[in-house]
């Protein structure tokens, strides 16, 4: 975990795969206590320590977390969120070349929760959402390919779901139709950046999270997407 920006009202993380943010069945320690202890103890804070959960990552992907340390940020951020005032930049590695170089694709979601799953129709269907993305290819090595995902919709694991969907299913995500899994049990699906105006400041928040250190491929890749992309 690496502690991106903060101030008196809001932290930003950059989450490490495998962390969950929130307290779930497994008993794990969540990311969101694991914040606390630390704040409690660098800042010598005799009482509890104040935190609210604004948006989670599922647990196998990595980047940036926010998180409100005020009752008047977190209630502020949640109204944003919820109204799409939020703009959110991921990170997609894939074994197979997309159909388009870039697209914006729409599918029509439904969550099953037995199986913890998502799945995607072209069609709308009873109980979907509309799914919508933008992508595009930013990056590529001899095997993989780097995209660059920008969420219009939020739904649960829409990223994952709707690349599958596409024939390019995120690298070692095995509930998604990928052949292997990672060898730390991550998917290469990373929070990128994050745009909003502060709840409280207004000023504007613009932050980047750097990609998995100690992923070769994830390295390469950036510093591939760093430069000028040809696909030819």
């Amino acid at each position: 975990m690496e502690i991106l920006y903060e101030d008196n009202h809001i932290i930003i993380v950059n989450k490490s795969a495998g962390e969950i943010v929130q307290g779930d069945k497994t008993g794990d320690e969540p990311l969101v206590e694991t914040l606390k202890k630390l704040i409690k103890v660098r800042d010598n804070k005799p009482g509890d320590v104040f935190l609210g959960v604004v948006h989670r990552l599922d647990r196998p992907v990595s980047g940036v977390v926010v998180f409100a340390k005020t009752s008047k940020a977190l209630t502020r951020l949640n109204k944003m969120f919820a109204e799409g005032n939020v703009h959110k930049t991921y990170w997609a590695i894939t074994r197979n070349m997309p159909p388009k170089t870039a697209d914006t694709i729409t599918h029509y979601i439904s969550s099953v929760e037995r199986n913890n799953k998502s799945y995607a129709s072209a069609t709308p269907k009873a109980g979907a959402k509309e799914a919508r993305l933008a992508y595009r290819l930013i990056a590529s090595s001899d095997r993989y390919f780097l995209l660059e995902v920008n969420l219009m919709t939020g739904r649960k694991h829409q990223i994952r779901v709707q690349l599958s969907t596409i024939g390019c299913p995120v690298k070692g995500d095995l509930k998604y139709g990928d052949k292997r899994s990672n060898n730390d049990g991550s998917i290469s699906l990373h929070a990128r950046r994050i745009q909003f105006v502060h709840p409280v400041s207004q000023k504007q928040i613009d932050i980047v999270a750097s990609t998995p250190l100690n992923d070769n491929l994830w390295r390469a890749l950036e510093s591939a997407a760093s430069k000028p992309f040809s696909n030819e």
